[in-house]
């Protein structure tokens, strides 16, 4: 067993050259086993060579577990299946960051404790007012969150336990906040503060939709699914914005500097903005009736179209929050009642003809969890700019969590990859009337 890890340990082989050096492998619990090449460079004088990390274990942790042959996610080592069926977000929440699902008065509790920090200083209003009312939401949520680092002094001390608490509690708390504010100064409504009587979801389809001048009336379908979607993307194991989160934590930066550094990687479309491009990808289709037509673009090689929101890079197999997705989805088509939408009939045409066509069965290329929340989000009245926004405060926790988790490892360290260098060897100056 090792001291450091507390995962087993054997020893691997590694020949370079004509030297042999022994490297430690570790057992996690489950998923492949990983070699510790710390000290790969002091005994070979090579470094690894791994773009985008794709084989590169970057940290221990005890979170999030993916097996994307199998299709399995499981949160804490509960399966999300299980927990999107039968818990809701704020129980997701408190299993992430302490690790074990909670006691009824614990629940209580920490539902009481988010509740009582969803309002956001006052004067944050006013810092909306310096962005353009045309502005991304995205754009306006990075900033709002970097922000709050200079409003809330009392809990950017992390090497303080109880200060890295109540960071991890605000920042759970003002998200749906801060992406509601963003959400009405981009069409020019006021803002609406939040009701303590409502829980989080419903709290913040309030926040979004209602206006003063009337009276809101929950939608208790509507609710749960915006709750379901909040627990399905609450976090992701190791993915970009995780790591982003991680690295800028890594040097001793403030929580909310790190989830606004999460927040931007996550606004990139090849991440948090792949549900947004699968509905752009709807509009372009336009109609139910060109379908077979970008079909077959989507299978011609020389083609550059591609198909947004199937397969994933991860799941080989189904995306288990895919399943839950499509179920959550079709409850709010039916909810909303809506007709003569051609986006939806696309969306719905599309999905069966990709469950039943060989190519895209033969390829794997399931719909995934992005083209079933796009559509979604789009029946509840969220416009795609919205869509990225929401993946944020839903992910917040998972952030939190795993930010928490490696300021809390007395073994982590500033992170710093290294590199293939391909650039000039070393050369001498030359003043510029001698350059040609």
């Amino acid at each position: 067993m090792d001291a450091k890890t507390g995962a087993n340990i054997k020893s691997g082989k590694v020949v370079v050259g004509d030297k042999e050096t022994t490297f430690p492998i570790y057992d996690g619990t489950i998923g492949p086993a990983v070699i510790d090449i710390g000290k790969f460079y002091a005994e070979t004088g090579m470094f690894t060579y791994d773009p985008g990390y794709t084989s590169t274990g970057s940290c221990e942790s005890k979170i999030t577990y993916i097996d994307g042959d199998e299709g399995i996610l499981l949160y804490r080592g509960y399966p999300i299946e299980q927990l999107a069926e039968h818990g809701d977000f704020l129980e997701t929440c408190y299993l992430l960051l302490y690790g074990e699902l909670p006691t009824a008065a614990q629940k209580a509790d920490f539902d009481n404790r988010v509740t009582h920090h969803t309002m956001v200083h006052e004067q944050m209003s006013r810092f909306y007012q310096g962005f353009r009312r045309d502005a991304h939401p995205m754009a306006v949520m990075t900033g709002c969150v970097g922000a709050l680092s200079a409003f809330y002094h009392d809990s950017t001390d992390i090497s303080d336990p109880t200060q890295r608490m109540i960071a991890s509690i605000r920042m759970i708390a003002k998200m749906p906040t801060i992406a509601a504010m963003a959400y009405k100064y981009s069409i020019g409504q006021p803002f609406i503060y939040p009701k303590n009587d409502l829980d989080y979801a419903t709290n913040f389809l309030r926040m979004c939709f209602a206006v003063p001048c009337e009276e809101y009336k929950p939608n208790a379908v509507l609710a749960r699914a915006m709750d379901r979607i909040f627990i399905l993307h609450a976090d992701h194991e190791q993915n970009a914005s995780t790591s982003t989160v991680r690295l800028a934590g890594s040097s001793g930066a403030n929580p909310f500097a790190c989830i606004a550094a999460g927040c931007a990687c996550l606004w990139g479309p090849a991440h948090g903005g792949a549900n947004e491009a699968a509905l752009n990808m709807l509009r372009e289709i336009a109609k139910p009736e060109r379908i077979p037509e970008y079909i077959r673009r989507a299978k011609d090689k020389n083609d550059s179209f591609r198909l947004m929101g199937f397969g994933h890079r991860v799941y080989k197999h189904y995306d288990p929050r895919a399943k839950i997705m499509q179920k959550t989805c079709h409850e709010v088509l039916s909810e909303i009642g809506l007709k003569d939408d051609p986006l939806l009939d696309v969306a719905l045409e599309l999905e069966r003809i990709a469950l039943h066509d060989d190519y895209f069965i033969e390829k794997k290329l399931y719909p995934n969890i992005d083209f079933y929340s796009g559509i979604t989000l789009k029946a509840m009245g969220f416009p795609t700019t919205m869509f990225t926004v929401l993946f944020a405060v839903a992910r917040t926790v998972g952030w939190i969590s795993q930010w928490k988790e490696m300021i809390e490892d007395p073994h982590q360290k500033i992170g710093r990859p290294r590199q293939l260098y391909t650039g000039a060897t070393q050369r001498d100056y030359l003043p510029i009337s001698r350059r040609k």
